[in-house]
């Protein structure tokens, strides 16, 4: 099966950093760089972790895992929910609703010239 846009940029990309604050930034190689501002949860071959970066999301045992895995998979759903997975077995949902009053974007996926593709309120991609 033929790979998309966003499939394309990501798989294959090695993580580099995990940042946490009232986002989740994920930085990988060639200066590609996804950020979560949304609710998103992290799951894995034994658990699974909620995380809500409206309330902080600091970098924890999970998430900091991350550096130095590589990105296997890309998913967007027909909704606009992003899922990531790792060559370590964990994988990140991001689902595409904001909750009221929350960030104007679910997540997005930046290179070095900017934005590449951003989730919007109502499930749609901007490329």
């Amino acid at each position: 099966m033929a790979r998309g846009p966003i499939e394309s940029v990501l798989c294959g990309q090695r993580v580099e950093a995990v940042d946490g604050g009232y986002r989740l930034r994920v930085e990988l190689t060639e200066g590609l760089a996804v950020t979560v501002r949304n609710d998103f949860r992290l799951t894995g071959p034994r658990a699974v972790q909620h995380f809500y970066p409206g309330l902080t999301t600091a970098p924890v045992a999970g998430l900091t895992g991350l550096v130095g895995t590589v990105v296997t998979a890309v998913r967007v759903s027909p909704a606009g929910t992003l899922e990531l997975d790792f060559d370590n077995g964990r994988t990140i949902a991001v689902p595409p609703e904001l909750a009221p009053g929350g960030p104007a974007e679910a997540w997005r996926v930046s290179g070095p010239a900017g934005p590449l593709f951003t989730s919007v309120p109502g499930g749609y991609l901007s490329v």
